[in-house]
């Protein structure tokens, strides 16, 4: 008899144990959209030169105790859109490029693991730096067989259902009779313009849309440029977790897209890549905060969708200056609106006299960056090109024109830092995968980009 109740509560203690034994309640995603594995070391190379040391310094992400590489092909490429990629790493099925949360057929559906998650019950968040139906985030909620079907994914945005969506705006709203717009508020959606406003919001708000102050900005201002008061992706990051916890039992899933990450490497400008890292990282460090105080609840994944831009870091010499790209002051994309704008407000053709003082002030050439003299004819052959030799009426001077200047001044800073962007598109490589919280030890080794999903919906048991 007493052989049979040890028995017993031997069994009663594993039974319960195995049931104590939960899964995350709080799952936050990070996609580093562009982010390979030399983006985030040469940030912490950038980080160490800057304070004056040599080797790393870390990144919050990158103390995160698991770490693996992700494959990113998708069904039709060795190497993937962004589409495709986040279709895997929203539902775990690979598809063709081009293709958004459905099968290589383009006609059968993908179901996300945010779309499980809220139908057990689970708030969700949806946030990014680009447009909020762009194909990163609208892997979670979209299905299409084009992904550039933006006013079709902007419909499919309020019939989600998710509680929180943040970023840039839609990125074609109107259509005909359809308005995104009129469809989310109808669909129950207060829509806030600019963190102020969400806060004002918030509280009396059952679904919410935070977009950028201005409908007529699809993607959130670069790191590098923003202004006082611009909407960033730590904002939407604490704004989701603010939004998710006026129903703390239910717990969350929220995804987090740092979108223009990709878009600098695809400019190949070095200077913006590496404040969009940080940025990205100041996004994650909120997410940790949460963590800290819910670490029995909470898991953390950071990866990427594909890498951009083929970074290498080295130009064939066996050193590298990443400290030069701390006075790079405005995006490539900002100085040419930069050069445009002074030039349309006298009706004159800059000096090279005023151009070098531009690129002082904006790049630190000569001052504070050591150019080669060769460098220095690069430039001002540039300029001769664009404008001729001095002085003069203006004619036919437009923002092409100017985007010569400001890629050869982006090229020359990338040169001055010793690296090198092999393509202005996407490659093959792999990607990296940071992880901490509850079960996160299953994100190690090598991982299909897939696979991803499908572990974090095991974990959490959507």
């Amino acid at each position: 008899m007493k052989r049979r109740i040890v028995i017993f509560l031997t069994a009663l203690f594993i039974v319960l144990s195995a049931g104590a034994k939960k899964g995350p309640k709080y799952v936050f995603y990070f996609i580093g959209d562009g982010m390979g594995t030399n983006q985030v070391i040469g940030t912490q190379y950038y980080l160490a030169d800057v304070e004056g040391f040599y080797g790393i310094k870390n990144l919050c992400f990158t103390e995160f105790p698991y770490t693996g590489l992700s494959l990113t092909y998708s069904a039709s490429s060795y190497i993937t859109d962004s589409s495709a990629a986040g279709t895997a790493l929203a539902t775990g099925q690979k598809t063709d490029n081009g293709v958004l949360g459905m099968l290589p057929d383009m006609t059968t559906p993908t179901e996300s693991i945010a779309e499980m998650a809220h139908k057990k019950g689970v708030r969700v968040a949806i946030g990014t730096t680009v447009n909020i139906d762009h194909a990163t985030p609208a892997s979670f909620y979209g299905h299409t067989s084009n992904r550039n079907n933006y006013n079709e994914i902007g419909k499919q945005l309020s019939q989600s259902g998710f509680e929180f969506f943040g970023g840039g705006d839609f990125q074609t709203p109107s259509v005909g009779n359809s308005n995104n717009y009129t469809q989310a508020e109808e669909a129950g959606y207060t829509i806030s313009r600019g963190y102020d406003d969400y806060k004002s919001k918030a509280k009396s708000a059952d679904k919410i849309l935070l977009l950028d102050k201005s409908p007529d900005i699809k993607n959130l201002s670069y790191a590098i440029d923003r202004k006082e008061g611009d909407l960033s992706l730590a904002d939407i990051t604490e704004a989701a977790i603010d939004f998710m916890m006026k129903e703390p039992k239910k717990g969350f899933f929220i995804m987090m897209e740092g979108g223009r990450i990709d878009q600098a490497c695809h400019d190949n400008d070095p200077g913006t890549l590496i404040q969009e890292m940080l940025d990205f990282d100041n996004a994650v460090k909120v997410a940790y905060d949460f963590y800290l105080k819910h670490k029995k609840e909470t898991l953390i994944i950071i990866t990427a969708d594909h890498e951009t831009g083929a970074l290498a870091l080295t130009n064939g010499e066996y050193k590298i200056n990443m400290k030069v790209l701390q006075h790079q002051k405005m995006s490539k994309g900002a100085f040419i609106s930069h050069l445009d704008n002074k030039v349309r407000e006298t009706g004159e053709i800059l000096t090279w006299d005023e151009f070098e003082e531009e690129l002082k002030q904006q790049f630190g050439f000569w001052d504070k960056v050591e150019l080669t003299n060769q460098q220095t004819d690069r430039l001002r052959n540039t300029y001769v090109e664009t404008f001729g030799m001095g002085p003069g009426e203006l004619r036919g001077c437009n923002y092409l024109i100017f985007s010569r200047l400001a890629n050869e001044a982006v090229s020359i800073m990338t040169d001055a830092a010793h690296i090198h962007f092999g393509a202005g598109c996407h490659s093959a490589s792999y990607v990296p995968i940071f992880a901490i919280g509850v079960g996160a030890e299953n994100f190690t080794g090598q991982i299909d980009n897939s696979e991803i999903p499908m572990i974090i919906k095991k974990l959490a048991n959507y």
